[in-house]
């Protein structure tokens, strides 16, 4: 997950950096790419919400298949292609790309997840399932890089009315491009 330096993952659209292209554009960086390959590398299994599953199943396969794709983005795509993916959604019928799965409890999956073999499990890019997750106590680490960019609006990772933790900081790693990769662990 990334954010901006005030804590936002989307801008508005019509403002001059709108969408995710900011994002991109410091994802592309090595320091960044394998900033985030340490995090989705020690996954088994992977909860995105119905918005960012429609998104990634509709660009990584063909990303993956592409010859001309760089080695470290074909692993991601493999990776992506591959990796159990819980779907949280009320509305999905189908969830058509392989080893893809729909549910519609975001919270009694979750805390079935652990029981059942594997290793980490990530939430990528869903914000909403990040913030019922936290609000529901489910969440034990935060991964997510600062990008040096201010959005000026959009959504906020850490959204109002979330309930009061404590995280401890395990690392911090500074990116060729002055983003800062976090991790956190609930104290």
């Amino acid at each position: 997950m990334g954010d901006d330096l005030d804590g936002r993952l989307h801008q508005r659209a019509g403002r001059p950096r709108a969408g995710d292209a900011w994002l991109y554009e410091h994802v592309r960086r090595a320091s960044a790419a394998a900033h985030f390959e340490g995090i989705w590398r020690g996954a088994s299994t992977v909860v995105v919400g119905r918005t960012n599953y429609e998104g990634f199943y509709s660009v990584w396969p063909g990303i993956t298949a592409d010859p001309g794709t760089d080695p470290r983005t074909r692993d991601l795509g493999v990776f992506l292609n591959t990796v159990e993916k819980v779907v949280v959604s009320r509305t999905l019928q189908e969830a058509g790309w392989e080893n893809s799965r729909i549910a519609r409890d975001l919270e009694s999956e979750v805390k079935a997840l652990p029981d059942a073999p594997g290793r980490d499990i990530l939430v990528i890019n869903s914000a909403s399932i990040i913030q019922a997750l936290l609000r529901a106590g489910l969440i034990d680490d935060l991964r997510f890089a600062v990008v040096p960019v201010l959005l000026g609006g959009g959504l906020r990772l850490f959204a109002e009315g979330l309930p009061a933790s404590a995280w401890t900081l395990t690392e911090a790693t500074i990116l060729e491009d002055g983003a800062i990769g976090l991790h956190y662990s609930r104290a």
